[in-house]
């Protein structure tokens, strides 16, 4: 993919390097000896001393290691968010279009081996995710060594930039209110046919992965397409089961198979139609 020189997003928040080292309540240790003597010696002070201990409560602050960042991390920092900048203009270009409403942009965290979010900790081992309690998408960058080494994808860095549009769609979803409608349908139906509708969100993200793509094609190199096909392939509920169990349980799945994700890729990519995205009438 063509990437160098072009704008980067300004949205997405780099926390690689970084690790916590545990919380520390400002206004500790002996301090909160005399809060405690004051409430038993002067009672009727009792609620303002509360007041000042719960102000400090909520000014926590986190204690900090930082390494600096390899060239290589830093070149692949620069690359995700011109990416992120590709994601954020083309979806306003969709939105304007189609009259969608004003898109919102999302952010994008950064993060090595744990983080916590709106909707609640995670880590790496989780794989590039989208919450949508705080309108970001979270990348441990290490997931795709993974997704190369152990699951076969190519790699290449437009296997990234697959992902990256794929989170991106989640976010759409969210604005448009088809998340809300889908979990709100999953309440009264059986776990088979929750998943059922979540592999039909999954796919529409995919969809929406290859419409931005298609939005993107002044950028796009030779073998960026198949690159971008291979991660599908490689992150299919039939692909990791087989790979990781040995056997498939198609009533698990929750993201849906190898040939359904390419073919919601490709779809997206080559109609360049976002009214074709309705993967719930053709695959329920």
């Amino acid at each position: 993919m063509k990437w160098r020189g072009r704008r980067q997003s300004d949205n997405v928040e780099d926390r690689r390097g970084m690790s916590g080292g545990g919380k520390i309540i400002a206004g500790g240790g002996g301090l909160a000896i005399v809060f405690l003597l004051v409430k038993m010696f002067f009672p009727d002070a009792a609620p303002f001393v509360d007041s000042i201990q719960q102000s400090q409560a909520n000014q926590q602050t986190e204690q900090v290691e930082q390494r600096e960042l390899t060239a290589e991390e830093k070149e692949m920092g620069e690359f995700v968010a011109t990416v992120f900048a590709d994601t954020e203009d083309i979806w306003t270009k969709i939105f304007e279009e189609n009259n969608l409403g004003t898109y919102e942009q999302p952010k994008m965290v950064l993060f090595s081996g744990a983080v916590e979010t709106a909707c609640g900790g995670a880590s790496s081992a989780s794989g590039p995710f989208y919450c949508p309690g705080d309108h970001k998408v979270y990348m441990d960058l290490t997931f795709f060594e993974e997704l190369r080494t152990r699951f076969g994808a190519k790699g290449g860095d437009f296997a990234i930039a697959y992902v990256i549009a794929h989170e991106v769609g989640h976010h759409v979803q969210t604005l448009l209110g088809t998340s809300a409608k889908v979990r709100q349908l999953q309440q009264s139906k059986s776990e088979a046919d929750a998943n059922k509708l979540s592999v039909c969100l999954e796919l529409q993200a995919d969809f929406y992965g290859g419409l931005w793509a298609h939005y993107n094609k002044s950028n796009l190199e030779v073998g960026d397409i198949e690159e971008a096909l291979s991660a599908a392939h490689a992150v299919g509920d039939d692909a990791i089961q087989s790979k990781m169990q040995g056997h498939v349980v198609p009533d698990s799945f929750t993201h849906g198979t190898s040939e359904q994700r390419m073919k919601w890729f490709m779809k997206g990519f080559k109609s360049g139609d976002i009214k074709q995205h309705d993967t719930f009438a053709e695959e329920l």
